[in-house]
């Protein structure tokens, strides 16, 4: 078996699995993590603990345990899951702990007087935050949000132990019923550097765009 002679159905749908965990558990990870950025800025003591304490677990234990944990452990509490949600739930949940830090973070960066002339202008805390302060943390934050994406397209390779069709179970069905894993995983492996090289392209362009327009 050379490199191109996995079944290229069974490798565009792996591709292609890959690509929707990861935009998607992104997706939701991100709109996660800004509700828990407001939770830890917030000045109700509850919604900080709270946030705090998901952020410590989430980024203190390994996405392969968490997704074990929902896979395999939800069932013995009623709540069963197909292998996709499954992967979907476990790393928006992870991806989520990680970008509510890049998020807060960002804002912490921005200067204290943002908020200062936001007050002068009669805004309130809150609608200084969301017309003021967070579209600057945002474009601060844009790199690390990034680099997170990259890393989580990457973290979707784990799926393949909950027998997810993604791109890694696809060089390992190929390389078991050939035994030639060098050629399966090397292809495997190219093909998630070129996703994630056009993710940092698309980065970069992201960051530069922004630079113009707070320039």
């Amino acid at each position: 078996m050379d490199l191109l002679s996995l079944p290229m159905p069974g490798l565009l749908t792996g591709v292609a699995v890959t690509l929707l965990l990861g935009v998607v558990s992104f997706v939701f990870g991100l709109v996660l993590g800004g509700l828990v950025t407001l939770a830890r800025l917030s000045r109700r003591r509850p919604l900080r603990v709270a946030a705090i304490v998901y952020v410590s677990v989430f980024r203190g234990t390994p996405p392969l345990v968490q997704l074990m944990l929902v896979y395999f452990g939800l069932p013995q509490l009623g709540v069963r899951l197909p292998p996709v949600p499954s992967a979907i739930l476990t790393f928006s949940l992870y991806a989520g702990a990680y970008l509510s830090e890049n998020l807060r973070g960002g804002v912490l960066a921005v200067d204290d007087g943002q908020w200062d002339a936001a007050g002068s202008m009669g805004m309130s805390h809150g609608l200084a935050l969301r017309r003021v302060v967070l579209p600057q943390a945002l474009r601060v934050a844009t790199p690390a949000i990034g680099g997170r994406f990259i890393s989580l397209m990457k973290d979707t390779s784990l799926a393949s132990v909950i027998t997810v069709v993604e791109l890694t179970r696809v060089a390992e069905t190929a390389g078991s019923s050939s035994f030639r894993y060098v050629e399966a995983f090397t292809l495997a492996g190219a093909v998630y550097w070129l996703i994630n090289t056009v993710l940092s392209a698309g980065q970069e362009a992201l960051e530069r765009r922004l630079g113009r327009a707070y320039a």
